[in-house]
């Protein structure tokens, strides 16, 4: 069977098991289209918070920016992964002890105040927003090249089974979803990790053979890979040019965001008990392990064979899938000098004369994983594997995204804000309203993504560190955090963020080096700034503005014993 051939099966059947389980598992009630009935089991729960977490950015991007970037791209793997050890130490069972729907609740209940439920709101919408962009991007990626269909036509498709999953079943109905779309997802990265492994070191386990010996040189991997480095005028592929300053900005941004992104937080909301979400972190921490240690492993082979494969070599003579890709327009090369050969250098390549050489090949870093299976020459039966994992992880973490979009509008804003009355059958056709219109705005910036898929991620980090997390730690961890304080952090942190990162890749992009960054702290890392920022003015508002009511502190002590389930607000256990 061909390539197309297949994708379009092993998609079709993955799409097939995905809308299965949502006609299984609809929603019903409003509880289970907002929190899955509070009844999933901490094992499906890791699961499918792993599958939530394990976006395009994990599984597209990761190992593509870690492919380009070397050492520097660690970054995100340290920030990441580690957000999930705040979300297992500081957020996770205290949230799940207060009980609720939504973030937005916790910020609206915890702080008294319906003016600091909305600003959560639009917080959470706009950091899910700038998250499922990225997702939506991954999506048309994709679909461009495997089913050759244009972008715009692959995005629109995604947008079409994520509508009739995440409408119609709501959390219930993408929990159980998610879970299956994890095994598709882990499944399609490992098998030709261990592919790769196998051929490039002889080793069947991928992060051991990251650190083995190259079989065609009888080197070690890395050196071998940073003597091509060097060859072509790269920089060791082992070593950082980033600053100390901005690499650990940008991880306390990562991370601090991991601990505050909505879609994250609300999947605690739907275990039965305190206990059950400190093993569903658990769970999932062990889930993404899998995919994130075998990450700089797959980054490492593709690179390797990348170089090996397209360095210096005639472009009449490039392999079938160079030619693909190129069609897709996510690798281009123009022959600068005319003699055919395709020069990919980087900036300290130099001729015998020792004059700079032009780089003639462009190659878009989201291809990186998707490409490998093809560029390594595995069978077919891979790259179509690999292509539905893919969409996996792309899938599940748009329907996580726009659960939250959803439910921010009709229970945060017209429930609990503005039409208390409504009845929940009013309620529940409203979230599938709102649902249905956030699939449209995320199919646009699908289209229009603002960059590549885990630098628009990072971005979303930086908007949630700087907005939720300080908001939600003060909330369990401080009984004199008022609402004043809460609001006006929240608004200080997410608009300096946004500023910033609109600033120097929209307005002045051309600026967007360390040389004009603040301190040296790149967009990316500005998150962990607006954070402080978030902490310093909520610190400071609220000791010079009335303390919280007598029933707010209470709350707060309850909350901070985190025992029994839903005993705070809301959820009943």
């Amino acid at each position: 069977m061909t390539v197309q051939a297949w994708t379009f099966t092993l998609v079709g059947l993955s799409f097939a098991l995905y809308i299965g389980i949502a006609v299984w598992s609809r929603a019903h009630s409003t509880k289970e289209f907002y929190v899955a009935g509070a009844g999933v089991s901490p094992l499906a729960n890791g699961m499918a918070t792993a599958a939530d977490w394990m976006s395009a950015a994990s599984f597209i991007s990761m190992a593509g920016i870690i492919s380009f970037s070397g050492y520097d791209g660690s970054v995100y793997l340290m920030g990441w992964t580690g957000g999930y050890v705040l979300l297992a130490l500081l957020l996770a069972p205290y949230l799940r002890k207060f009980g609720a729907y939504t973030v937005p609740d916790f910020v609206g209940d915890r702080y008294y105040s319906q003016t600091a439920r909305i600003v959560a709101v639009v917080c959470a919408i706009f950091v899910s927003f700038t998250y499922v962009a990225g997702q939506m991007r991954g999506v048309g990626i994709v679909f461009s090249r495997f089913l050759e269909v244009p972008i715009e036509l692959g995005v629109l498709i995604g947008m079409g089974i994520v509508f009739f999953y995440a409408v119609l079943g709501g959390m219930k109905g993408i929990t159980y979803t998610q879970v299956a779309q994890y095994c598709v997802l882990i499944f399609a990265y490992l098998v030709p990790a261990i592919f790769l492994s196998l051929l490039i070191t002889g080793n069947v386990i991928p992060q051991i053979g990251f650190g083995g010996v190259d079989q065609a040189s009888g080197t070690f991997l890395l050196d071998r890979l940073n003597d091509l480095h060097r060859d072509l005028g790269f920089a060791a592929y082992t070593s950082g040019e980033k600053s100390t300053r901005d690499i650990f900005f940008i991880t306390a941004a990562l991370m601090a965001g991991t601990a505050g992104l909505p879609h994250v937080i609300i999947r605690f909301y739907t275990v039965p008990k305190v206990r059950d979400a400190r093993l569903s972190v658990g769970y999932a921490l062990v889930f993404i392990a899998l995919l994130y240690t075998a990450a700089p492993a797959v980054a490492v082979f593709a690179r390797t064979n990348l170089l090996n494969t397209v360095s210096e070599q005639p472009y009449s003579e490039m392999p079938e899938w160079f030619s693909t890709w190129e069609a897709t327009g996510l690798i281009s090369f123009d022959d600068l000098n005319g003699d055919g050969i395709i020069q990919y250098v980087g900036p300290r390549a130099r001729d015998a004369a020792g004059a700079p050489i032009e780089n003639e090949l462009t190659i878009d870093r989201d291809i990186i994983v998707l490409a490998n299976p093809e560029i390594s020459g595995l069978p077919n039966w891979v790259i179509g594997l690999v292509a539905a994992g893919a969409l996996a992880a792309a899938l599940s973490t748009a329907a996580g995204l726009l659960l939250v979009v959803s439910s921010a509008v009709s229970h945060d804003l017209l429930k609990r804000s503005f039409k208390p009355d409504i009845t929940e059958r009013g309620e529940l056709i409203a979230a599938r309203v709102s649902a249905g219109l956030a699939v449209g705005v995320a199919g646009y910036l699908g289209i229009n993504p603002p960059g590549f898929v885990a630098e628009v991620v990072a971005f979303a980090f930086g908007l949630a560190a700087a907005s939720f997390f300080p908001a939600i730690i003060m909330g369990i961890f401080s009984k004199r955090m008022n609402r004043e304080g809460a609001v006006l952090g929240m608004i200080a942190g997410i608009t300096f963020t946004a500023a910033y990162i609109v600033y120097f890749k929209f307005i002045n992009p051309s600026a967007n080096t360390a040389e004009y960054w603040w301190f040296g702290i790149s967009p990316e890392g500005i998150g962990t700034v607006g954070m402080m920022l978030n902490f310093a003015v909520a610190l400071i508002v609220s000791r010079f503005t009335p303390p919280p009511p007598a029933h707010i502190t209470d709350l707060v002590e309850r909350i901070r014993v985190p025992r029994g389930s839903g005993e705070g607000h809301g959820i009943s256990g």
